[in-house]
């Protein structure tokens, strides 16, 4: 919590001025409750999974990694930020929920920038 309360105090400083793009899994509820425009991405597990294991940024994972392995990863995660006291992983009220399911990088891209049209 002593670490957190000093992040969340650096990256509202880093939008003070506003004009900031930010991701995180608090940052429309905790950061910038206020910010202009809020957009929960999402997609179901399965997805999830499959893009987080056929992640080419990452390193090459164990021969023996597989979807169903990352995807007990990523529950596992979501459950522990869910459920964590300080700054928890939460979808806000007035954010625009995006289902990203299936749906191609370059489409989410675009779903995004035109709900940040429309808002500004």
């Amino acid at each position: 919590p002593a670490l957190r309360a000093v992040l969340v105090q650096r990256q509202r400083a880093y939008g003070e001025a506003g004009g900031v793009v930010m991701e995180g899994r608090d940052i429309g509820s905790v950061v910038f409750p206020q910010a202009d425009v809020k957009v929960y991405l999402d997609a179901t597990p399965e997805e999830r999974a499959r893009r987080r294991a056929h992640d080419n940024s990452r390193p090459t994972p164990a021969p023996d990694v597989t979807v169903a392995a990352v995807a007990q990863e990523l529950a596992a995660r979501d459950t522990s930020d869910r459920t964590r006291p300080v700054s928890p992983l939460t979808r806000v009220d007035d954010a625009v929920y995006i289902d990203t399911t299936g749906v191609a990088i370059d489409d989410v891209v675009e779903t995004v920038l035109t709900v940040v049209k429309s808002k500004l």
